[in-house]
């Protein structure tokens, strides 16, 4: 059975009150869900979306909504702090081919950003699969690879 974020233990955690622009930015995906897990979307069929996100060191990509069933694989590993619906923000340290895997009933979702800490490119693959408890958000064309 694959691992799942509840098994992951964090190097950090708090609910402190978050920078302002964080918490605008967080107010903005709440009125406007986004559905883009990531950097790219590498490919897309009737049953999944393959996804990438790199990261520069002190880069982060910006708020986004898990609504699928999905997992991650840390490709390059690394150090990286999220800020998550619950208003905890967590830093977690990930090893290179680390997954886990992720399921949300009708209704649920996980709305988090992601930075990275560390000193070096950060790199995650993430697989969504279309046919889960809630509906596919739609993704801008932007996002797509021209492939």
């Amino acid at each position: 059975m694959g691992l799942t974020m509840l098994d992951k233990t964090s190097d950090r955690a708090d609910k402190s009150a978050w920078p302002p622009a964080i918490a605008a930015e967080f107010e903005r995906e709440r009125q406007d869900n986004n559905g883009c897990v990531g950097s790219t979307l590498l490919s897309e069929n009737e049953r999944a979306r393959v996804w990438i996100i790199r990261l520069a060191p002190g880069e982060r990509i910006g708020f986004h909504r898990h609504v699928l069933d999905y997992f991650w694989t840390a490709v390059s590993g690394g150090r990286g702090r999220q800020h998550v619906n619950d208003g905890t923000t967590v830093e977690y340290s990930y090893q290179p081919g680390e997954t886990r895997h992720e399921t949300y009933g009708p209704g649920q979702y996980k709305v988090h950003d992601l930075e990275n800490l560390g000193d070096k490119e950060m790199v995650f693959m993430t697989v969504e699969f279309l046919n889960s408890a809630n509906k596919p958000l739609a993704i801008p064309d932007k996002v797509r690879t021209a492939a």
